[in-house]
């Protein structure tokens, strides 16, 4: 019972985290009101949650596989009520600062639940039950839409501290609902780390979050004060726009997982980074709040889907050390959200307009489906090589001019030669002299006239051998028919070949 209830626990858990970590964003234009914030210092305070929040995030991943998900949970919520409750009773930019800045353990919960919640389903639900973890997200959206709406009831100072209640009641829950009997796992954290951060996948993963996290957690720290600033909308109308962009991206976020339980998740993320890529550019031009909001919606699809396939992706990839990979991959993530918001201050600062960031987020964009793809080819010949070194059959590949362009292992198992014997050589090397000329003009009429040749030849191993094998050439041609590949495979039948040596006259003398 207990294991069955850690997804619904969990995902509640990461709703508090993240509703904690955006509430300076939410109600800063409540708290313009009372602190007196230059314009310079707004981007910054509203992303220095961010720094803490990414940077926890592998230290977090780490230690709930260490002491299981329960306790970091508890620990994360009591911690937290120090900075809540000192934002409430900020009076200066430098509190808000500080304070901002440990609330960055809300937004490091999330490596939790990713590094934890994979130990209680298989492998083809894992896409669906991170998604389903993701929606934790909607937390941003909760405070986004609700907190501005009570502060103008009870003001922002009351508002912040009624999270108070919330953090002690999910300590409270985590601690008689948590499961105390997760599986641990106790591997060093450097350890972890040296198994994996020379897997350029690693660092493909925490790119592709970067974007598609980076712009979920940029949007929604931006927009509201954005909206207001930009374009004069009232202060609730901004809220409610930036909790309709939350919406649509932490719905979307189980459906990615989902698509890529189903369908393969390459393909998918091609998909996302070429909406991504068209809705920046869209952005760029600085449209009117119609079109900027068909570009917003667009990177939220975007955002929310990508969210979802990546984390499909990283326990296919890094199954042995997912919990040390979700940290660094969300942490990059995380960091992915404190950069834009600093960098769209400064082009503005600088020329007064936005298009230059959103472009860059175009471009970035576009890097990233063009890598998408090359991970894409790259798989399908990882693949290919996979099969090529393990099958049982020898495999001789020429060029054109008949050159040993490759040999597979059981090649140098059935003829004793290595790989770097025979390249570039012919595989006339192997012959034992018993078949005729006319034999060989026989099979090489029929492999150019059929493309294929079948049949049983005597060779010579390197050590002067003599066996007798099945071998099959077939030729391989360009898209223009040219020949560019011989590709010839084998496999020894003496032992299996009665009267092997009496067949020995009838292979030589076709």
């Amino acid at each position: 019972m207990i294991k069955k209830l850690q997804l619904p626990l969990q995902t509640m858990n990461l709703v508090l985290g993240f509703m904690v970590w955006v509430i300076i964003s939410a109600l800063l234009p409540f708290i313009r009101e009372d602190i007196a914030i230059p314009a310079d210092r707004i981007a910054i305070l509203t992303a220095i949650p961010v720094v803490l929040g990414s940077v926890l995030r592998i230290p977090l991943g780490y230690y709930a596989n260490v002491v299981g998900a329960r306790i970091v949970f508890i620990v994360s919520f009591i911690l937290l009520l120090f900075p809540v409750y000192f934002i409430s009773t900020a009076s200066s930019v430098t509190h808000l600062v500080i304070g901002g800045l440990f609330l960055g353990i809300g937004g490091a919960v999330f490596s939790v639940g990713v590094t934890s919640l994979p130990k209680y389903y298989p492998k083809e639900k894992l896409g669906l039950v991170n998604g389903i973890y993701g929606m934790g997200n909607l937390g941003t959206a909760i405070t986004t839409f609700a907190a501005p709406v009570i502060a103008t009831q009870i003001g922002w100072s009351a508002t912040i501290q009624m999270y108070l209640i919330l953090l002690l009641v999910f300590a409270a829950l985590n601690a008689v609902l948590g499961d105390r009997k997760e599986p641990r796992v106790k591997t060093p954290v450097m350890e972890q780390i040296k198994g994996v951060y020379r897997n350029d996948k690693l660092w493909y993963f925490s790119l592709f979050y970067f974007i598609t996290f980076g712009s979920f957690v940029a949007f929604t720290v931006y927009l509201p004060n954005f909206l207001v600033s930009h374009f004069e909308l009232p202060k609730v109308d901004a809220g409610l726009r930036t909790a309709g962009f939350i919406l649509i991206a932490t719905f979307l976020r189980p459906v990615g997982g989902w698509l890529a339980d189903k369908f393969k998740p390459l393909f998918l993320l091609m998909g996302v980074f070429i909406g991504m890529t068209l809705a920046a550019v869209l952005l760029a031009f600085s449209p009117s709040i119609a079109l900027y909001t068909v570009g917003c919606l667009t990177i939220a699809v975007c955002a929310g889907l990508g969210n979802g396939i990546i984390f499909k992706l990283v326990p296919l990839y890094f199954n042995k050390q997912a919990g040390i990979v979700n940290g660094i991959v969300s942490m990059m993530g995380g960091l992915g959200g404190f950069f834009p918001p600093l960098m769209l201050s400064f082009i503005h600062s600088a020329t007064g307009q936005y298009s230059i960031g959103f472009m860059a987020l175009s471009q970035v964009a576009l890097a990233s489906f063009v890598l998408v793809v090359w991970m894409y080819y790259q798989d399908k010949l990882a693949v290919t090589s996979q099969v090529f070194n393990s099958t049982g059959q020898g495999i001789l590949v020429t060029d054109a001019k008949g050159r040993i362009y490759a040999v597979n292992p059981a090649f140098t198992r059935l003829t004793g030669y290595a790989e770097e014997e025979v390249l570039g050589r012919n595989p006339s090397l192997l012959k034992s002299g018993r078949q005729s000329p006319q034999f060989y003009q026989s099979m090489w009429a029929e492999i150019m006239e059929k493309g294929s040749w079948q049949g049983e030849i005597w060779n010579r191993r390197k050590n002067g051998e003599q066996y007798l094998e099945l071998l099959t050439i077939n030729v391989v041609k360009d898209e223009t028919g040219e020949i560019v590949h011989y590709v010839g495979t084998f496999s020894d039948i003496t032992d299996r070949t009665p009267g092997a040596s009496a067949m020995e006259d009838r292979v030589a003398k076709p």
